[in-house]
């Protein structure tokens, strides 16, 4: 029997892997340079990013099954064919001043790649951590939030070293390698492998369950559509705090246009902090109460903003928003380990993920709606804090399933799972 990898070294895998796919959020260094040089428009360009986005959505949910089918092995060099071809296959686009070229290879192929690396990693992560969930799937999804603080800086320089299409080439071929190499040591732990005496038991207030559901009995499930519509209101109201955030800062507080983009980059610090710092938190609280955090602090947030004239309370305001986005998407994959165990997790966090792609067409239409409707953006923050109402409820309801599923055993889709809990003698 072979030596049992090492499970921090699993991690940092997943982080280069994330680091890679996270290099998405960049995709805006490159409108200006492809509006001026080939004279595309600028939703023609920016639709590219959405298409990305949305295709990321879909394809997790598909390829999810192929995940489990072939392990975050070949999953992992999958996605690194996938992205670095969509990638580097954007640079022919642009030596051929083709925009559908490059929705086909950014868009399209790049946008499965996404799809694919996103939950090859997390999938990973939640078996090789089962003490730790929360910080496991936060240490990888903060190498996706953070990717553009790295990536941008290096694709500016490049552009204007050796010009758009070079740039794609060449950045391609770095993803190409890097989520290679990450995928070569990504594995699952050995049948029934687990963490030792240096992992801590859970502590009592996570409330988890011994069911083990299957992808097909998880979207019959209440507990799936609870937390797919929390997931897509809180994507939904980050999104569109991203999209307006610029705007906002110089019409409320009286920021500067070059404050305001100072404002914007550093909103994706807090993107990458939120995501490790939430879900490390979750692991100490509970997923449920964290969800619950989430809309309490941005209902708060939502209904302040349009009061506040002070530019660093303004901006702080933004800041906490954007750490409760990025928290959500550390968080899920947790809180699915904990709804539904991890059987076939890599396909239920596909099938979450569409709430993401839902919520990167709807958020930016209705927030971009809503200031239409109105002479400033106070409407648009009254009709968001309105949504994280709705899910704040949701929170509760799942709660009381959750809890409901841990002390009776009940579930509406399978058996009644082996519980450590006294067994129930009441009717119901």
């Amino acid at each position: 029997m072979g030596k049992v990898k090492n499970r921090w070294l699993i991690a940092a895998s997943a982080v280069g892997m994330h680091l890679s796919i996270g290099s998405v959020y960049a995709w805006s260094v490159y409108t200006t340079p492809l509006t001026e040089q080939l004279g595309w428009d600028l939703k023609e360009t920016q639709f590219t990013f959405s298409l990305a986005i949305f295709f990321l959505g879909i394809s997790a949910a598909f390829l999810g099954h192929f995940l489990e089918k072939n392990g975050p092995g070949r999953s992992g060099i999958l996605t690194a064919v996938l992205f670095g071809a969509g990638i580097a296959g954007s640079g022919l686009a642009i030596e051929l001043e083709s925009i559908y070229l490059l929705y086909l290879f950014y868009g399209l192929l790049g946008g499965i790649g996404l799809g694919l690396g996103y939950i090859t990693p997390v999938s990973a992560l939640i078996k090789w951590f089962p003490d730790k969930p929360g910080l496991a799937t936060g240490m990888a999804v903060m190498g996706f939030g953070f990717a553009a603080l790295i990536s941008s800086p290096l694709i500016v320089y490049l552009i204007g070293a050796i010009g758009i299409a070079n740039t794609f080439y060449l950045m391609g071929s770095i993803y190409f390698v890097v989520i290679l190499l990450s995928s070569l040591y990504l594995s699952l732990p050995p049948e029934g492998w687990s963490p030792g005496e240096t992992a801590k038991e859970l502590k009592k207030v996570v409330v988890t369950s011994s069911v083990e559901l299957t992808a097909g009995e998880a979207i019959k499930s209440r507990r799936f559509w609870l937390l797919w519509l929390m997931f897509f209101i809180n994507i939904s109201c980050g999104i569109a705090i991203i999209s307006a955030a610029s705007p906002m800062a110089q019409e409320f507080a009286g920021l500067t246009a070059v404050a305001a983009a100072t404002m914007v980059g550093v909103m994706g610090l807090f993107n990458g902090l939120g995501r490790i710092g939430w879900a490390s938190f979750s692991d100490a609280i509970g997923r449920p109460n964290v969800f619950s955090a989430f809309f309490i602090v941005q209902i708060i947030a939502f209904l302040v903003l349009p009061q506040v004239t002070n530019a660093w309370v303004f901006q702080l305001l933004v800041f906490v928003i954007i750490s409760c986005y990025g928290g959500g998407f550390a968080t899920v994959p947790a809180f699915i380990k904990d709804l539904f165990g991890t059987r076939q997790l890599g396909i239920i966090l596909g099938y979450m993920l569409t709430a993401w792609a839902a919520a990167g067409m709807a958020g930016p239409l209705l927030a971009a709606w809503a200031r239409s409707i109105s002479t400033s953006y106070n409407s648009t923050l009254y009709i968001f804090s309105g949504l994280l109402v709705i899910a704040l409820l949701l929170s509760v309801i799942i709660r009381r399933d959750v809890k409901k599923l841990a002390v009776t055993g009940e579930d509406e889709t399978i058996a009644p799972p082996i519980s450590n809990a006294a067994p129930s003698t009441s009717k119901g």
